[in-house]
Order: structure tokens, then sequence, then C-alpha cells
């Protein structure tokens, strides 16, 4: 929806709009925002609020840190959750002082890449994400307890799947607020669930991702549920991923549909798609940025762990979905929803660029399920491994130029800082598995 100035005013007006959210995400992918009242609204929208940087995780150090919030006017929502005192909100870029945008702010850096992305011809890139979380119950207090909320698999209705009314109230306000539902569903796990909406260009698809997490956990509030986007809260059960259908278009034509190509994937496609298998060892540390995420990329679950991509089996890191024409896209497998959605998007599509750029050439399809494939067999069919931990995505980061370039200076120094303190507090904590094994055998 486009808005103007005057549209805004207008509409917080006539609603009795009091209090208005300036949204930003920090480093680590956390929504973070600034309310004014309402009477503060037109100095906001003339790009004048200001706050300070240094309290922001990755931003700046103190003596730098005034920053001034510039409003998207198309993400304007008034959050249809609050009935008295209502509140609208707007998804701000950030801007240094000296009126250029600041190198840090995640949404900028995608919007870098998007820029690389027009100067080589593709005015749009597509994102339809999958973002999975799970419901568990609440204690007398709030908080949240390892309970599921239903004991439901796949596709599973009610009784079974407690989570349904919740899910349909979040499903009721996504709509109320814009977007466009396509499914919603019980997941494979026991209280895990998928909300799928109608893929948008990638600015969108990202801010999308963060209104949604902030309706899914404010709604799940008010049953009485805690919703996580954890990737993997339970042992022995399906991890949470968030799945990102992307493709490249040429004004109104899909750039990676070729009529004549038996799966019907131009060379652009081939060429992005062997750029994300290339780099996915550097791009996992965004994708995949906590020391948890690595318990869901193992074998067994449905998540991939291993570098390939097909057209018809859901092992591999890159799946190809069945539609063509305007619909032709690559599906994304390994990210999850703690992911920050603005950095993923970015390395993955500069990850594609570079392959788009230098013509990489794409590996042969696997169309066999690697999990039951031997280490010897993968080696032989050149199947590499995504990063088993952390650590390990963080040493592979470091070591890509290309997606070092991607994030910037700023952000890649701050965002391996805050990781690898992440990594060193997991790697120094004692753990309750190292007691239940060693405190009686030794």
């Amino acid at each position: 929806m486009t808005y103007t100035r005057e549209d805004i005013t207008r509409i917080a007006k006539e609603q009795n709009v009091r209090f208005i959210r300036l949204q930003f995400t920090d480093l680590l992918g956390s929504i973070k925002n600034v309310e004014i009242p309402v009477s503060q609204l037109e100095k906001a929208l003339d790009n004048k609020m200001m706050f300070d940087g240094s309290s922001i995780e990755g931003y700046v150090r103190i003596e730098e840190s005034d920053m001034y919030l510039y409003p998207d006017l198309s993400t304007w929502v008034v959050f249809p959750w609050v009935t008295e005192n209502k509140v609208a909100r707007l998804i701000c870029d950030i801007y240094m002082p000296d009126g250029t945008p600041f190198a840090g702010d995640p949404r900028g850096i995608l919007k870098r890449a998007l820029q690389e992305a027009e100067e080589m011809g593709f005015t749009t890139m597509n994102v339809g994400p999958e973002p999975e979380f799970f419901l568990f119950q609440t204690d007398e207090k709030g908080n949240p307890t390892m309970e599921l909320n239903d004991q439901g698999g796949y596709f599973d209705l009610a009784p079974t799947d407690l989570g349904e009314n919740c899910r349909r109230d979040i499903v009721l306000m996504l709509e109320e607020m814009g977007f466009e539902i396509e499914a919603s569903h019980h997941e494979v796990a026991p209280g895990q669930h998928e909300i799928d909406f109608k893929y948008a260009p990638a600015i969108k698809a990202a801010d999308q991702i963060q209104t949604f997490k902030l309706v899914v956990k404010t709604i799940a509030r008010q049953h009485g549920l805690h919703a996580t986007f954890m990737p993997k809260p339970l042992f022995g059960m399906n991890g949470s991923g968030m799945h990102a259908h992307q493709s490249l278009f040429r004004g109104k034509e899909n750039a990676f549909y070729d009529a004549n190509d038996k799966l019907g994937l131009s060379n652009v496609a081939r060429h992005y798609m062997a750029g994300i298998l290339r780099h996915a060892r550097g791009i996992a540390a965004i994708t995949n940025p906590t020391v948890n995420s690595y318990k869901r990329l193992v074998p067994g679950y449905e998540a991939p762990c291993y570098v390939a991509w097909s057209a018809s089996n859901r092992s591999p890191m890159i799946r190809i979905p069945a539609s063509r024409g305007l619909s032709t896209r690559i599906e994304v497998r390994n990210p999850d929803p703690a992911a920050n959605p603005y950095l993923a998007l970015a390395v993955m599509l500069k990850a594609g660029l570079d392959g788009i750029n230098n013509k990489l050439p794409i590996p042969a399809p696997v169309d066999r399920n690697i999990y039951v494939m031997s280490e010897e067999e993968r080696q032989d069919a050149g199947i590499p491994s995504l990063p088993i931990n952390l650590k390990e995505a963080l040493a592979e980061l470091l070591r890509d130029d290309i997606i070092c370039e991607a994030l910037g200076d700023h952000a890649l120094s701050h965002f391996y800082e805050l990781k690898e303190i992440e990594w060193d507090m997991y790697r120094t904590q004692v753990h309750q598995w190292e007691r239940d094994q060693y405190l009686t055998m030794y």
C-alpha cells in the first residue's frame, strides 16, 4: 500500500491513534522501537526523530551515538489488537546526522544488495518466506514452560490441534494488517505451526517477517501461550525453519524461467543457484545465526545439512518447486526464523548475483535421499556439508570475501564480535547433558 503523509495524518486522526511506534531492527534481528505520542507524528514524518544508537546491539559507540529515524510511509499500519489508546507503527531506515544512511542498518544492507541487482538489470527480488514456530503453554505467572499446547502432527485439525484457535486469530490479525495469507497449518512436530503469506519484493518481505513475528507472539500471549521462533526448542523433534522461496524479475518477466529448458529453469536461475551453493558455508552464520540453529541442521529431521539441489526431493539445501512461468522460483531451505531477515536475504541475493556475474556452473542435481548416503558416497558426489556449529560457520563467514562485502565492515565486525561472545558463553557453560553423562561415571 502506498501512503502519503497526508493519508497518514488523516488516518491517525480518524482512527484516534494515540501513539506511534517507530520500528527498526538491530543486528541480531530483534525489533526495536521508539514510541512517540501522536503529537510528534509530523516531526517523525519530517525525519527529525532522533535516538541513541549506542544503546542498540551492534550499532555504534557512545561517542557517535546520535541517529535519525526515517520512516518508510508504505509500512504504516494501525495495530488491530489495541482497542483503546490505539497504536500505529512505521518501519524506519537509520540515518546518520549528516544525512547519510547508517552502514550498519540491516534494512539498508539489504537495500544495497538490491541496488546491485538493479544495476545488473534485475528490478525485483521476489521472496516467499515460510517461518515456522512453536506454541508452548505458560505458567500462572505468564512465563513459558516446556509444555506443548497440543500433540498434533502435520496438517492435523482440532481437537488434536489446540493451537488452531490461536492460529486462526493470528491469521485474522495479519489479514487485517494487509497480509495475504496463502495457507495456515499444523507442522510436523507437536506444538509446531506454519502460516504462509504471499511473496513480496525483498524489502517488504523482510518487513513482513518482522511484523509476523510481532503478531504471532502478541496473539499467542492473549491465548495464554508462548510463541517461539527458536530453531530447535525440543530434542528428538523437527526444528523450525524459514524456507525462503526467491526469484529475480526484469520488469514483469521472471528471469528464472525458460520455457525451452526441461526443468523450466533459465541460465540466470542456474547461475544464481550455483552462487548460493558456492557460498552456502559462508552465509550459514547469517541464515543460521545461533548456537541452537545447528541443532536443527542434523540428519533425520527434514532440515537440510548438505549443500546440494534437486527438483524432486527435499533433502538438499535448495529445492525447485513444481510451479513454472511467473511462479518459477528456487526454495532455499536452510535458513531459520532466528535469522535477521534483512541480512539473510542480502547475503543470499549477493551469493546468487556472484553466481550470475561469474556464470558459475551448477553441479548436477541430487535426486536421491542424501540422508541415507554414506559419507564416502557424498564425497564421491561432491556434496559438502553445511557447518556443524556456530564456531565453524563464523570461520567460514570470514573466509568469504563476497559475503563480507555484502555485510560491510561495520555490520561484519559487530556481528562477528557478538556471535563470538555467544559461542564462548555456550562453550564454557556446563550443560545438563554433561552432568547426566559424566557425574556418576567418573
